[in-house]
């Protein structure tokens, strides 16, 4: 039992690590803005068209960049379910951690 928790903790790290090279992007507003996240959930950079700053007021922008993120992050989470899925399947009868 301890030699498999130690196995899932070791392959725990595998993952973040491997996670944290990971890119993956979220865009709004037919990618006048882009954010590029890893697969940890972490906010790598963001980039704004700027088209935006001549049309659209400041709030507007704001509103774009949260929606970007969001869903970079979103696709950041997919990867790392999809990442600890297949872990579990292989650690554990019936894949649950």
């Amino acid at each position: 039992m301890f030699g498999k928790l130690a196995e899932a903790q070791k392959k725990m790290q595998e993952i973040k690590s491997r996670l944290e090279k990971v890119s993956v992007t979220g865009q709004a507003e037919n990618g006048k803005v882009v954010v590029e996240a890893t697969g940890n959930n972490r906010i790598k950079s963001i980039k704004v068209n700027d088209s935006l700053f001549k049309v659209g007021d400041r709030e507007e922008v704001e509103e774009l960049i949260a929606v970007a993120a969001n869903r970079a992050l979103d696709a950041a989470e997919k990867v790392m379910q999809a990442e600890m899925a297949a872990v579990s399947k292989d650690l554990l009868p019936g894949g649950m951690i």
